[in-house]
Protein backbone atom coordinates (compact mmCIF):
# COMPACT_ATOMS: atom_id res chain seq x y z
CA UNK A 1 0.00 0.00 0.00
CA UNK A 2 1.31 3.58 -0.95
CA UNK A 3 1.43 6.32 0.47
CA UNK A 4 -0.02 9.81 -0.39
CA UNK A 5 1.64 11.44 -3.43
CA UNK A 6 4.54 14.37 -2.58
CA UNK A 7 2.88 17.70 -2.96
CA UNK A 8 4.02 19.01 -5.89
CA UNK A 9 5.83 22.65 -5.17
CA UNK A 10 4.47 25.41 -6.27
CA UNK A 11 5.50 26.99 -9.76
CA UNK A 12 7.70 30.04 -9.42
CA UNK A 13 6.23 33.44 -9.08
CA UNK A 14 6.38 35.17 -12.41
CA UNK A 15 8.45 38.77 -12.72
CA UNK A 16 8.55 41.02 -15.43
CA UNK A 17 11.60 43.67 -15.49
CA UNK A 18 10.82 47.06 -17.20
CA UNK A 19 13.91 49.23 -17.19
CA UNK A 20 15.36 51.31 -19.99
CA UNK A 21 19.03 50.40 -18.62
CA UNK A 22 19.86 47.15 -19.96
CA UNK A 23 22.39 46.86 -17.87
CA UNK A 24 20.06 47.17 -14.75
CA UNK A 25 17.29 44.76 -17.05
CA UNK A 26 20.29 42.13 -16.42
CA UNK A 27 21.55 42.42 -13.33
CA UNK A 28 18.17 42.30 -11.95
CA UNK A 29 17.32 39.12 -13.83
CA UNK A 30 20.57 37.71 -12.45
CA UNK A 31 19.57 38.33 -9.30
CA UNK A 32 15.90 37.10 -9.75
CA UNK A 33 16.19 33.91 -11.55
CA UNK A 34 19.29 32.97 -9.31
CA UNK A 35 16.52 31.80 -7.21
CA UNK A 36 13.75 28.49 -7.20
CA UNK A 37 10.61 30.12 -6.54
CA UNK A 38 11.87 32.99 -9.04
CA UNK A 39 11.38 33.40 -12.91
CA UNK A 40 11.96 35.99 -15.06
CA UNK A 41 9.34 35.79 -17.63
CA UNK A 42 10.01 39.02 -20.07
CA UNK A 43 11.52 42.15 -19.87
CA UNK A 44 10.88 45.73 -21.26
CA UNK A 45 12.37 49.16 -22.08
CA UNK A 46 9.50 51.55 -21.11
CA UNK A 47 5.57 51.45 -20.04
CA UNK A 48 4.07 50.83 -23.29
CA UNK A 49 6.10 47.76 -23.66
CA UNK A 50 5.63 46.98 -20.08
CA UNK A 51 1.67 47.44 -20.50
CA UNK A 52 1.77 45.42 -23.46
CA UNK A 53 4.04 42.65 -21.80
CA UNK A 54 1.91 42.42 -18.77
CA UNK A 55 -1.24 41.72 -21.02
CA UNK A 56 0.48 39.00 -23.04
CA UNK A 57 2.89 37.51 -20.38
CA UNK A 58 0.96 37.82 -17.09
CA UNK A 59 3.48 38.34 -14.21
CA UNK A 60 2.66 38.34 -10.85
CA UNK A 61 5.16 41.05 -9.80
CA UNK A 62 6.54 43.87 -12.17
CA UNK A 63 10.02 45.77 -11.16
CA UNK A 64 9.00 49.06 -12.72
CA UNK A 65 11.66 52.09 -13.75
CA UNK A 66 10.68 55.03 -13.05
CA UNK A 67 12.41 57.32 -15.29
CA UNK A 68 12.40 56.16 -19.06
CA UNK A 69 11.37 57.71 -22.56
CA UNK A 70 7.68 57.63 -23.73
CA UNK A 71 5.41 56.09 -21.11
CA UNK A 72 7.47 56.63 -18.18
CA UNK A 73 6.66 54.20 -14.86
CA UNK A 74 4.24 56.35 -12.89
CA UNK A 75 1.70 56.30 -16.04
CA UNK A 76 2.61 52.68 -16.62
CA UNK A 77 1.88 51.84 -12.88
CA UNK A 78 -1.09 54.01 -12.62
CA UNK A 79 -2.51 52.33 -16.24
CA UNK A 80 -1.73 48.88 -14.54
CA UNK A 81 -3.24 49.43 -10.93
CA UNK A 82 -6.46 50.60 -13.08
CA UNK A 83 -6.74 47.23 -14.80
CA UNK A 84 -8.76 44.12 -12.71
CA UNK A 85 -5.94 41.61 -11.85
CA UNK A 86 -2.89 44.01 -11.76
CA UNK A 87 0.06 42.54 -11.04
CA UNK A 88 1.86 43.73 -8.12
CA UNK A 89 4.17 46.38 -8.79
CA UNK A 90 7.68 46.80 -7.04
CA UNK A 91 9.14 50.31 -8.26
CA UNK A 92 12.58 50.54 -8.93
CA UNK A 93 14.10 53.80 -7.75
CA UNK A 94 16.35 56.24 -6.36
CA UNK A 95 14.95 58.15 -3.62
CA UNK A 96 17.08 61.06 -3.58
CA UNK A 97 16.14 61.44 -7.81
CA UNK A 98 13.21 60.68 -8.01
CA UNK A 99 10.30 63.18 -8.16
CA UNK A 100 7.63 60.27 -9.46
CA UNK A 101 8.18 58.42 -6.04
CA UNK A 102 5.52 60.17 -4.12
CA UNK A 103 3.10 60.05 -7.16
CA UNK A 104 3.44 56.47 -8.14
CA UNK A 105 2.34 55.67 -4.35
CA UNK A 106 -0.81 57.23 -5.00
CA UNK A 107 -0.81 55.59 -8.65
CA UNK A 108 -0.95 52.18 -6.51
CA UNK A 109 2.68 51.03 -6.69
CA UNK A 110 3.52 48.18 -3.79
CA UNK A 111 6.84 49.49 -2.67
CA UNK A 112 9.76 50.79 -3.59
CA UNK A 113 13.45 48.98 -4.22
CA UNK A 114 16.43 50.95 -5.11
CA UNK A 115 18.49 49.93 -7.48
CA UNK A 116 22.00 49.65 -6.01
CA UNK A 117 20.14 47.76 -3.43
CA UNK A 118 22.39 44.09 -2.57
CA UNK A 119 20.70 40.63 -4.28
CA UNK A 120 19.58 39.78 -0.65
CA UNK A 121 17.39 43.17 -0.03
CA UNK A 122 16.15 42.73 -3.71
CA UNK A 123 14.76 39.02 -2.97
CA UNK A 124 13.99 39.99 0.38
CA UNK A 125 12.06 42.81 -1.06
CA UNK A 126 10.51 41.10 -4.15
CA UNK A 127 9.18 37.85 -1.52
CA UNK A 128 7.15 40.19 0.56
CA UNK A 129 5.77 42.34 -1.91
CA UNK A 130 4.52 38.76 -3.68
CA UNK A 131 2.99 38.04 -0.15
CA UNK A 132 0.82 41.00 -0.36
CA UNK A 133 3.15 42.93 1.99
CA UNK A 134 3.96 47.32 1.17
CA UNK A 135 8.02 47.44 0.92
CA UNK A 136 8.76 50.78 2.47
CA UNK A 137 10.34 50.62 5.93
CA UNK A 138 8.78 53.00 8.61
CA UNK A 139 11.55 55.55 8.79
CA UNK A 140 11.58 55.86 5.07
CA UNK A 141 8.21 56.38 4.52
CA UNK A 142 8.01 58.96 6.58
CA UNK A 143 11.01 60.74 4.89
CA UNK A 144 9.74 60.01 1.16
CA UNK A 145 6.05 60.90 2.42
CA UNK A 146 7.38 64.45 3.66
CA UNK A 147 9.66 65.41 0.86
CA UNK A 148 6.22 65.03 -2.10
CA UNK A 149 3.79 65.82 0.43
CA UNK A 150 4.85 69.27 -0.22
CA UNK A 151 3.89 68.80 -3.69
CA UNK A 152 0.22 67.47 -2.98
CA UNK A 153 -3.00 70.27 -2.79
CA UNK A 154 -3.84 71.70 0.58
CA UNK A 155 -6.67 69.39 2.65
CA UNK A 156 -9.32 69.29 1.41
CA UNK A 157 -12.60 69.72 3.41
CA UNK A 158 -13.74 66.46 2.26
CA UNK A 159 -10.77 64.53 3.39
CA UNK A 160 -10.56 66.71 6.94
CA UNK A 161 -14.47 65.43 7.21
CA UNK A 162 -13.03 61.52 7.41
CA UNK A 163 -11.22 62.08 10.15
CA UNK A 164 -14.54 62.22 11.96
CA UNK A 165 -14.96 58.15 10.89
CA UNK A 166 -12.02 57.79 13.41
CA UNK A 167 -12.06 57.48 17.25
CA UNK A 168 -9.68 59.27 19.28
CA UNK A 169 -7.27 56.85 19.73
CA UNK A 170 -7.47 55.54 16.15
CA UNK A 171 -6.48 58.93 15.46
CA UNK A 172 -3.26 59.16 17.47
CA UNK A 173 -2.40 55.64 16.45
CA UNK A 174 -2.82 57.38 12.10
CA UNK A 175 -0.60 60.03 13.42
CA UNK A 176 1.97 57.79 14.82
CA UNK A 177 2.21 55.85 11.93
CA UNK A 178 2.00 58.97 9.73
CA UNK A 179 5.36 60.13 11.89
CA UNK A 180 6.91 57.01 11.22
CA UNK A 181 6.83 54.70 14.02
CA UNK A 182 6.73 51.08 13.94
CA UNK A 183 3.87 49.09 15.33
CA UNK A 184 5.73 48.08 18.15
CA UNK A 185 7.09 51.60 18.80
CA UNK A 186 3.74 52.81 18.79
CA UNK A 187 2.70 49.82 21.36
CA UNK A 188 5.22 51.24 23.84
CA UNK A 189 4.25 54.84 23.27
CA UNK A 190 0.49 54.35 23.84
CA UNK A 191 1.25 51.23 26.44
CA UNK A 192 -0.92 48.70 24.03
CA UNK A 193 -0.30 45.27 22.85
CA UNK A 194 1.49 45.68 19.48
CA UNK A 195 -1.57 43.39 18.21
CA UNK A 196 -3.90 46.35 19.37
CA UNK A 197 -2.07 48.22 17.34
CA UNK A 198 -2.44 46.31 14.43
CA UNK A 199 -6.28 45.97 14.77
CA UNK A 200 -6.12 49.78 15.06
CA UNK A 201 -5.16 50.08 12.41
CA UNK A 202 -7.03 47.51 10.34
CA UNK A 203 -10.06 49.28 11.47
CA UNK A 204 -8.59 52.82 10.13
CA UNK A 205 -7.98 51.72 6.62
CA UNK A 206 -11.13 49.89 6.29
CA UNK A 207 -13.00 53.59 7.94
CA UNK A 208 -11.15 55.05 6.10
CA UNK A 209 -11.62 52.79 2.64
CA UNK A 210 -7.00 53.22 2.47
CA UNK A 211 -4.99 50.00 0.90
CA UNK A 212 -2.08 49.96 2.85
CA UNK A 213 -0.20 51.19 5.57
CA UNK A 214 1.72 54.28 3.13
CA UNK A 215 -1.69 54.82 2.14
CA UNK A 216 -2.30 55.75 5.52
CA UNK A 217 0.59 57.87 6.13
CA UNK A 218 -0.02 60.07 2.47
CA UNK A 219 -3.85 60.55 4.18
CA UNK A 220 -2.76 62.04 7.71
CA UNK A 221 -0.63 64.69 5.68
CA UNK A 222 -3.14 65.74 3.15
CA UNK A 223 -5.88 65.57 5.55
CA UNK A 224 -3.69 67.90 8.03
CA UNK A 225 -3.84 65.63 10.72
CA UNK A 226 0.22 65.77 10.77
CA UNK A 227 2.17 68.53 8.83
CA UNK A 228 5.81 68.14 8.13
CA UNK A 229 8.02 68.81 10.52
CA UNK A 230 5.58 67.74 13.54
Amino acid sequence: MTGPAPARPAPPSRVLICDDQELIRMGLRMVVDSQPDLTVVGEAADGEAAIASVAALRPDLVLMDVRMPGLDGLAATEQLCARPHAPRILVVTTFDLDEYAYAALRAGANGFLVKDAPAEEILVTVRAVLRGEFMVAPSLTRRLVERFVLHAPASAPAQRSRLAALTGREREVLALVARGLANAEIADRLFVGETTVKTHLGRILTKLGLRDRVHAVIFAYESGLVRVGD
